[in-house]
């Protein structure tokens, strides 16, 4: 089961506007609204993993002090009822947006309205008699509160202590905020409910764990145009980490949350679980050993607000939420939308980028929707590599200082911008749809997401001077004279559909059947390449010359393909009680992962036997190579027998109970149960709380278990790989490494065990402190231990001893890898969080600091028991570069301070963000130093509905420190006369295996939107 959120308490009632004050919404940017969205056109909640929170600070003012909306004389017909019913009606009849309690409201009985009144006119003869009052903040937004609380009175206990203020102001996070009014232009009626509680209506103070909510406003205002930028943007808990020449993980960046594995947050779409990419990062980078979720599957243009969960959450939604979950809320209006364009580039001159949206709401009919999105982003390629200062032909002669004096002529001047590394170049189109429509006493509701993205990165440059990978023909020079740097394209395909049925009943209850597939697929294709071995091939057994070879040899192949796939069936009940809550329900859910195989050319070795040995030995006469490497050079292919089809099924059971147990104090508690094909059952909780000690200060708490069970890609994911690794000279050298998986053969031989699911405990302990009604604070500490962490092991080769020494002479494998539960690791943390809005300069300030500090540590290592790997060290099983990875590869503490300024038709905003340090450990190690990076983006209307915008990320281009470890490619070559030819420290100028905000500098970009 996924996110099953209650009935929302707090409503905000939104209407369809017209054109001429499409402009006054602007006023409310950067608000948040207490939470759970709920439609009147279908009367049926959402299913949210975000709780919103806030609306701006309220001020009371009488019914008469009408604005000039609603001092216009509108025809009702409302007939007395309930007031929270009444108040829907009235909302759908004056197209006004009203804020209210809606576990407050529906204790009063509204009077019939009929005939001509102003709207607050009507709102006083309906409220007539109740206790409930009408005010209008300073923005003109109408709320519904109580004309005096007694918080004594134990009537009012059961309003889940809401206080004077209908919405107390709490985030009213610069652009993270919800904007009420963009809500009001895309939605009719809202409720907002809480993640992680799925008692809804709470105000922000009874929250018990930390949620941001950031609004498609806020993730626009970033300038960045992929998801995962603009959540690092603005999210510090949330990382995006760069890498380069890293094969698929070029194309496919891992997202993190907390400083944990990318496969520890769970990831929703309106609430429905996310399936994972197909890929698994296998390389050097953050993230080794994991496999993530595509956080830029889904256009930006198509998301509505990001949730995201700080706080361990497996107790509740299942495997993976460990550090925490991420829900993405699609847009949903029924009208209106936006057609927008993006160009920028890098200061370099490369990295351009195009990016264009388009999103457009339709009703359907009179009760339902239908919203839907294009996306096209073209992108192309960076390039930071330093020169090639090492000999790229033969012949060369080191001197006694150490340089290389030239032999072969055409080193002299051969080209020393081998290299590519950078972003990839990319460009991907999406479509989303999401639509409900009101059926019966229901609603029927679905999504539909679509994206395919084509990259091409580069690998590693092969010169003349390389005969494994480059082999010398019989007239004595190498296959490619000039050298080739292969490429890998990727195509990457990510579809996921969802329908389901909810329906409310009377007594306060409501069931939700739905049914989500999803599926991420990647094929890998090697260009400008060669299979050296087929060179050798074409010679001996076909006898080509060698210019013939040179003609005939292909130069691309198709490696290998992956495909995952999520089928989930969810069942969900909730009921509502005077004083508490309750929910429960099931998931049945299938996982699918396929590894296909790719074009005998690119995985096999044609000039040796299956048994190691050279076919050609001894015909080479003495010119020429004998025996060269098999495969495609740069990205190897996957064989027959690499190829995977595996399934696995998992069936769950949650019960979920809040309750307001004494003034002032809430309590909730989640138990659930789930049952794996393969590693069996496991069962975790959750209990959390918050006490409201005063109106302005809350404490909040909880602690749960969680677990994480094996992704399929750690269960069966098997290839053999070039990967670079530090050798003995501190320069990269190539090496073919074996992935096994833990029911092979090999690790059989072995004795290593099938991977268990990893298992968590997390704590957090917070307070929110609501300083006036325009400053707020919130501070929260946690604490994450996680034990069986599953890891991949360090490339084990021979001589360590004889049992492997033995399993990998029987496999043919020279070096081999391994995944296994094999670590121990504690994280502790704290989140910061404050904002204040104010006016000044002739419009409104709204200022945000946010910050997160996040410590990883490996307290344990160990080897499986009983196999032949504990005879081996574990210092040898797993690396210091595999500890630093998890514990150093990202920043400590990211800073964010921001400020949005509004005046008129101008907004600008103003962000710094502060990345910590970080050390990488490559061959040797590497503190690389804290940064802070400017963004800022000015937004102009031209008319109310055309806007125009210029912007910079990274203003001052800013890099991190150059790279000191792990190079390749350096050196100085002289010629005869003595004269530097080149002098290079290699072409890694940046850390090729962990960049946090990347190492492209400065983006420039400019834009235009128009809204309808």
């Amino acid at each position: 089961m996924q996110i099953k959120l209650m009935l929302g308490k707090v409503a905000s009632i939104k209407i369809e506007r017209k054109k001429n004050i499409k402009k006054k919404k602007q006023n409310h940017r950067g608000f948040l609204f207490v939470s759970c969205l709920y439609k009147l056109r279908s009367n049926q909640t959402h299913l949210l993993s975000g709780f919103s929170v806030l609306a701006p600070a309220i001020f009371s003012l009488s019914v008469q002090a009408a604005t000039q909306t609603t001092g216009q004389m509108v025809q009702f017909d409302i007939k007395a009822q309930r007031a929270d019913k009444a108040l829907i009606e009235y909302a759908k009849q004056t197209e006004q947006t009203v804020v209210f309690s809606y576990e407050l409201a529906k204790q009063y009985d509204a009077n019939s309205v009929y005939g001509f009144y102003t709207q607050l006119d009507a709102l006083e003869a309906l409220l007539g008699g109740t206790e409930l009052d009408a005010v209008v903040d300073q923005n003109g937004l109408l709320s519904i509160k109580l004309k005096q609380i007694n918080r004594n009175d134990n009537n009012m206990m059961k309003l889940s202590a809401v206080s004077a203020a209908v919405l107390p102001a709490l985030l009213a996070v610069n652009s993270q905020g919800v904007n009420a009014a963009e809500e009001v232009a895309q939605e009719k009626i809202e409720k907002i409910a809480i993640v992680g509680s799925r008692v809804a209506g709470r105000s922000v103070e009874d929250l018990p764990v930390p949620v941001d909510i950031l609004s498609a406003e806020a993730l626009e205002n970033t300038g960045q145009t992929e998801v995962g930028r603009m959540l690092q943007s603005i999210a510090p808990s949330f990382n995006f980490s760069s890498s380069a020449i890293s094969d698929g993980t070029d194309a496919l960046r891992p997202a993190t949350l907390r400083g944990l594995g990318p496969d520890q947050t769970l990831v929703l779409i309106n609430g429905k679980r996310r399936h994972q990419a197909s890929i698994i990062h296998i390389n050097g980078s953050v993230g080794r050993g994991t496999a993530g979720t595509d956080m830029n599957a889904i256009p930006a243009s198509a998301i509505k607000r990001i949730e995201v969960l700080r706080d361990g959450a497996a107790a509740q939604y299942g495997s993976d939420a460990i550090a925490g979950v991420i829900n993405i809320v699609l847009k949903d209006g029924s009208e209106g939308g936006k057609a927008a364009i993006n160009y920028g580039q890098y200061s370099e001159g490369d990295g351009e980028t195009i990016n264009l949206d388009f999103n457009k709401g339709f009703a359907l009919g009179d009760d339902g929707y239908l919203n839907t999105t294009i996306n096209y982003r073209d992108r192309a390629p960076t390039n930071r590599a330093g020169l090639h200062g090492s000999c790229q032909f033969y012949g060369c002669t080191e001197l006694s200082d150490g340089t290389l004096l030239a032999g072969d002529p055409r080193e002299l001047t051969a080209d020393r911008d081998t290299f590519r590394i950078g972003d990839a170049d990319s460009q991907q189109f999406g479509l989303t749809i999401n639509t409900g429509y009101e059926l019966g006493d229901g609603e029927l509701y679905g999504f539909i997401t679509y994206s395919t993205r084509e990259n091409e990165s580069a690998a590693f440059f092969r010169h003349n001077a390389n005969a494994d990978g480059n082999p010398v023909l019989q007239d004595n020079d190498a296959t490619i004279p000039l050298g080739f740097l292969p490429k890998i394209n990727t195509t990457i395909d990510d579809i996921s559909y969802n329908f389901g049925y909810k329906t409310e009943f009377d007594n306060d209850s409501s069931l939700d059947l739905s049914y989500t597939y999803g599926e991420n697929s990647i094929d890998y294709t090697t260009s400008d390449t060669i299979n050296a071995s087929y060179a050798n091939f074409l010679r001996y057994d076909q006898g080509l010359s060698a210019a013939d070879i040179r003609t005939t040899i292909p130069r691309e192949a198709y490696a290998y393909g992956m495909e995952l796939s999520l089928q989930t069936i969810n069942i969900d009940f909730t009921q509502n009680f005077d004083d508490y809550s309750l929910a429960m329900g099931a998931e049945i859910r299938t996982d699918e992962y396929r590894i296909l195989e790719g074009n005998e050319y690119a995985y096999r070795d044609y000039d040796t036997t299956n048994n190691g040995v050279s076919i050609y030995n001894g015909l080479s006469g003495g010119v020429g190579s004998e025996d060269a490497s098999g495969g495609s050079q740069g990205f190897g292919g996957s064989a027959p027998a690499s190829s995977v089809d595996e399934s696995r099924d998992v069936i769950s059971f949650y019960i979920d109970a809040e309750a307001h147990v004494i003034e002032d104090v809430i309590l909730s508690g989640a138990l659930r149960y789930d049952n794996y094909k393969g590693f069996g059952d496991t069962v975790n909780f959750k209990l959390a709380g918050n006490w409201s000690v005063t109106d302005d200060i809350s404490l909040r708490g909880a602690l749960s278990s969680g677990f994480r069970a094996p992704s399929m890609q750690q269960l069966y994911f098997n290839n053999v790989s070039t990967q670079f690794v530090v050798g003995t000279n501190g320069n990269l050298v190539a090496e073919e490494v074996g992935t096994f998986r833990n029911d092979s053969t090999l690790a059989q031989s072995l004795g290593i065990p099938k991977l268990k699911e990893e298992k968590s405990q997390n704590r957090s302990l917070g307070i929110v402190y609501n300083v006036t009604d325009n400053i707020n604070v919130t501070v929260d500490y946690y604490s994450i231990d996680i034990d069986d962490r599953i890891v991949i092991s360090d490339r084990l080769g021979k001589g360590l001893s004889t049992s492997l020494d033995a399993a990998l002479n029987s496999a043919d494998a020279g070096v081999g890898q391994f995944f296994l539960n094999g670590a121990d690791t504690e994280t502790r943390g704290v989140d910061f969080l404050a904002t204040w809005n104010t006016e000044g300069l002739g419009g409104t300030l709204d200022f945000t600091l946010a910050a997160n500090f996040t410590k990883t540590d490996v307290v344990s290592l160990f080897s499986p028991a009983g196999s032949s790997l504990e005879t081996v060290k574990v210092e040898d099983i797993f690396s210091a570069e595999d500890i630093s990875i998890i514990e150093e590869w990202q920043p400590e503490d990211r800073i964010n301070l921001s400020a949005l300024y509004q005046r008129d038709d101008w907004t600008i905003n103003l962000s710094l963000n502060r990345f910590g340090e970080y050390t990488v450990e490559d061959g040797g190690r590497q503190t690389y130093g804290a940064e802070i990076l400017t963004d800022v983006k000015v937004n102009y209307f031209v008319t109310e509905d055309l806007s125009v915008n210029i912007g910079a990320n990274n203003l001052f281009d800013v890099y991190p420190d150059k790279n000191e470890i792990g190079n390749s490619r350096s050196g100085t070559i002289v010629d005869a006369s003595g004269n530097t030819v080149i002098s290079s420290s290699g072409v890694f100028d940046y850390s090729r295996r962990s960049a946090p905000f990347g190492f492209n500098g400065a983006y420039y970009y400019v834009g235009a939107e128009y809204r309808f």
